[in-house]
């Protein structure tokens, strides 16, 4: 019979350490090149715009450590990580309008408000029409995410194995 205990994410990358510290390196490196290569996927699959800033949008997603970004917020693993070395997608702020749509909203100032909509309604109101939801982030993060814990277990088990060489 087999017997696991579960330590918690910080117990168990200190324990991994000490038995093959090159999993964790291993691990982060290949963390890194999978949020880069997601990233450059969304960007091809990202809609463009006509216009001056065609384009714009697509190349602004790039994949990246978060502890590099402390300011900005990554769009795809947002959560708050003790891991130091995790990675997330960055993009313009327009993603999710991008990537969920927008209903049609009154964009006259004060528009938003009740007694905004009846002054925008009597001076006749400045309407957005809505966009349509464009998805490109998660249907791509999901198509990659089972090849992407394939890939880091292969980086942790490929350390582990050079430690058990020595």
């Amino acid at each position: 019979m087999l017997k696991a205990k579960v330590l918690g994410n910080e117990k168990l990358r200190k324990r991994l350490d000490e038995i093959a510290p090159l999993a964790t390196k291993y691990a982060a490196d290949e963390k890194l090149n999978i949020a880069q290569e997601a990233a450059n996927l969304m960007a091809d699959r990202a809609p463009i715009s006509n216009g001056p800033t065609a384009g714009d949008y697509a190349a602004s997603i790039e994949g990246d450590k978060i502890s590099n970004r402390p300011q900005a917020k990554a769009m795809v693993g947002t959560q708050a990580s003790k891991d130091p070395d995790a990675a997330g997608i960055f993009a313009g702020w327009i993603w999710h309008f991008l990537e969920f749509g927008t209903k049609p909203h009154n964009v006259a100032k004060g528009g938003g408000t009740v007694l905004g909509k009846k002054q925008t309604a009597a001076n006749g109101a400045r309407m957005h029409p809505g966009t349509k939801a464009q998805p490109h982030i998660f249907p791509t993060w999901r198509a990659m995410r089972a090849e992407a814990k394939k890939r880091i277990n292969a980086a942790v088990l490929r350390g582990v194995k050079e430690a058990m060489k020595k």
